[in-house]
């Protein structure tokens, strides 16, 4: 039964993906993170005083940004060639997308809600 378990480990690690695809999400990934980085530099230009609403937003999209650099960072690795790290790279790059468009819909509904952040003033 032991051994059972100890070789489904190994041929999961084993499991690879193709290079060229990998390129593909490496592109992707570095285009998204490019927007991220762009808008949360042109938010932190705006003059003004931040609200609580903006920075609740801005940590969002900091985190966000922080989980999608990391997954970039990991699908440059040769060892994202296999299937079960390119998955967690993957996941970990969703969820921080999720977390920048959280932290953008939060600055849009705050400002909606008259909280009067600085982020849709500029």
């Amino acid at each position: 039964m032991a051994n059972d378990l100890t070789e489904l480990a190994k041929a999961d690690e084993r499991q690879l993906i193709e290079a060229t695809f990998r390129n593909g999400s490496i592109t992707a990934i570095g285009v998204v993170v490019g927007f991220s980085l762009g808008f949360l530099s042109r938010w932190s230009a705006l003059p003004g005083e931040w609200t609580p609403s903006d920075l609740m937003s801005v940590t969002l999209i900091t985190l966000g940004l922080a989980l999608q650099i990391k997954s970039l960072a990991d699908l440059l690795l040769i060892s994202s060639l296999q299937l079960k790290r390119y998955n967690r790279s993957i996941w970990t790059f969703l969820t921080g997308l999720v977390l920048v468009g959280l932290g953008v819909i939060l600055a849009i509904f705050a400002d909606l809600l008259g909280f009067r952040g600085i982020v849709l003033q500029g």
